[in-house]
């Protein structure tokens, strides 16, 4: 079937060999008593060197073979010499049911690991994406309805790179998102303020999918480096106001809510600065044109759309986020320390919050 995603089809499959096919008829075979397990022990009885027993001398051994002479293999004539023995204990020329063809056979067989194999070559049709086609490739095996016990098919090359790619990426992305997660609690010594930091990365990955979409781009894998540049370039926004809301409440003892309130008048300026300069150096990429630009574009797509969405959302979110998870916080310090005092034996010291 012909697949309009593909171009430049080509096999590996070199059939310049000539070799002899022997066609077997079926309904005579069975009329003369002759079952294909017959006809397929006499051939190998015949013609490929059968093991049939081993002669154990003094210091070697030596492994007896079963063939015919030498002179009656050497062309295809001499298989009209050969009968078939049948259960009833008579003889029945192979001549009798079979015929000959001359067909083509490989010069070489290829194999991957233990299993031959033959491959098959394609490029690209213009405006077409490497996942696409090999989609239109599944779907078309899948409509063959080749038989899994004795085909299997997959790809390999550019193709089987990426489906491994595919399939890492949400690792990935979750190792990402762990390690920051590890790192940024062990700079603020707490379990919730890295929640904090981690929240305003939502709104920058949808920005970047979004982006993708609304301008025909694939989500490959230079687009999920992308995704891992912008993790870094966003987190900074909510850093900036929740490590200087941190710092107020040491110093000057401010409640959450007008700490984090004086964080975002502060930090206001020097976010919107850093934003702004990491657009206009992604413009470039995504404006270029020339050799390559189809390379470079989706990392351009994904750090501008998920900075646009990330900065209009996280100036809002980032405030509650960090006002709730505080509040929690404390909370979970409270009844922690109500439990504590609880269980703590008579006359004991009351712990303190």
């Amino acid at each position: 079937m012909a697949l309009p995603e593909l171009v430049d089809v080509d096999t590996d499959i070199d059939d310049k060999g000539r070799r002899v096919n022997l066609v077997v008829d079926r309904d005579a075979a069975t009329r003369l008593g002759v079952n294909m397990s017959l006809v397929a022990s006499t051939l190998n009885n015949s013609f490929s060197q059968r093991q049939v027993s081993v002669i154990y001398g003094p210091l070697n051994q030596y492994h007896v073979v079963m063939a015919v002479d030498q002179r009656y293999a050497q062309d295809a004539e001499s298989l009209k010499l050969v009968h078939v023995v049948t259960s009833s204990g008579k003889l029945v020329p192979l001549s009798a049911f079979t015929r000959f063809e001359i067909g083509t056979a490989p010069l070489s067989v290829q194999h991957t690991g233990l299993f031959a194999d033959d491959s098959i070559s394609f490029s690209i049709a213009p405006g077409v994406t490497l996942e696409q086609a090999t989609k239109a490739i599944n779907e078309a095996v899948a409509r063959t309805g080749l038989p899994s016990n004795e085909i299997q098919g997959g790809f390999q090359g550019t193709a089987k790179a990426l489906q491994q790619s595919l399939a890492q990426q949400p690792w990935l992305i979750l190792a990402a998102l762990v390690t920051m997660y590890i790192v940024l609690g062990m700079l603020y010594e707490s379990y919730v303020h890295p929640l904090t930091i981690l929240s305003t990365l939502p709104s920058a990955g949808i920005g970047a999918l979004l982006a993708l979409i609304m301008l025909g781009q694939e989500f490959t894998l230079i687009a999920l480096i992308g995704v891992f540049l912008l993790i870094g370039i966003v987190k900074k926004n909510a850093i900036m106001m929740v490590d200087f809301a941190l710092q107020v409440e040491r110093e000057r003892g401010l409640s959450s809510r007008d700490a984090i309130y004086e964080a975002c008048l502060i930090r206001f300026r020097p976010i919107m600065m850093t934003t702004v300069s990491a657009l206009f150096g992604a413009l470039p990429l995504v404006l270029a044109s020339g050799a390559g630009v189809e390379l470079r574009r989706p990392l351009g797509i994904t750090i501008v759309g998920g900075l646009i969405l990330s900065q209009i959302l996280t100036l809002y979110t980032t405030p509650v986020v960090y006002l709730y998870l505080d509040r929690w916080r404390l909370w979970t310090n409270g009844w922690r320390a109500r439990r504590a005092a609880r269980r703590a034996p008579p006359g004991a010291p009351a712990a303190q919050e």
